[in-house]
């Protein structure tokens, strides 16, 4: 019974990394996405709750928009 307070902290503290980007190193952000998007294709076996559809496509554009800044900075790096 202790797996879901937990599950419940670890979800508060990714969404108050996420919604305030701002405050947060833009590498927390990424890490932080990279984790619901993995969240979210993973099989729910233990009842865990996935994290909603808005959020996903919204971590999903953060990975883009690295992985576009990343190839464009080792095509400048060449």
């Amino acid at each position: 019974m202790l797996v879901h307070p937990i599950i419940a902290l670890a979800i508060a503290a990714l969404a108050i990394a996420i919604s305030s980007p701002a405050r947060a190193d833009p590498r927390d952000v990424l890490r932080a996405c990279q984790a619901v998007v993995h969240r979210a294709a993973q099989t729910t076996q233990d009842g865990a709750t996935k994290p909603d559809a808005a959020e996903v496509a919204r971590c999903r554009q953060v990975i883009r928009d690295w992985t576009l800044r990343d190839s464009a900075v080792a095509l400048i790096d060449r």
